[in-house]
């Protein structure tokens, strides 16, 4: 895999945000020629698929500002500084819906757009947990619903849901379920 391998040779910040940095970058190819490269750091987040008592899964409607759009996804959040996935998910989850998880169980990770951002998605499967309260960042309105995995798979089939981190959870508990890991 070397052969494919790009060297930065040099790299400068162009923008620092509340939750992005910018950077433009030169890349040095295996072949020694210069590249242009633009890369967005974020922190990243996690995902959870968070399960009830029924065999239903916990769902946030929200609006997507970036996307102008309404989105159906797993409840989910941005990682803090020093803050590692399992921690991240435990907050947000609670935040999100108010319920503590419990039997936690680790799905994954991925990268949402890999080629110009290095945003990482923590994917996690948890049982619902006694009620605390849910705490909602200021900035943040969303509506919660519950769906089976039939009916999100249904949903995601018709082209409804559009967010890759709950496509992909969706799967990935889909297939650990059948296969008995889950």
């Amino acid at each position: 895999m070397d052969e494919l391998k790009e060297k930065t040779a040099a790299s400068r910040y162009v923008y620092h945000g509340k939750i992005l940095k910018l950077r433009e970058d030169q890349a040095q190819m295996p072949d020694g020629k210069i590249y242009d490269r633009e890369v967005v750091e974020h922190p990243g987040g996690v995902g959870i698929a968070l399960e009830d008592e029924d065999g239903k899964f916990f769902f946030v409607t929200q609006w997507r500002y970036a996307q102008k759009t309404v989105t159906l996804e797993y409840p989910a959040g941005k990682r803090e500084p020093g803050e590692d996935d399992l921690h991240t998910a435990q907050r947000e989850i609670i935040e999100e819906t108010g319920y503590e998880g419990t039997d936690w169980k680790y799905l994954g990770l991925i990268y949402p757009t890999p080629a110009y951002d290095t945003e990482t998605i923590g994917m996690y499967y948890a049982k619902k947990g006694k009620f605390i309260g849910q705490n909602l960042d200021e900035d943040e309105a969303i509506n919660l619903s519950k769906l089976s995995l039939d009916e999100i798979t249904d949903k995601i089939v018709k082209g409804e849901v559009h967010d890759s981190k709950t496509i992909a959870m969706t799967f990935l508990v889909k297939e650990k379920k059948e296969k008995g890991i889950l």
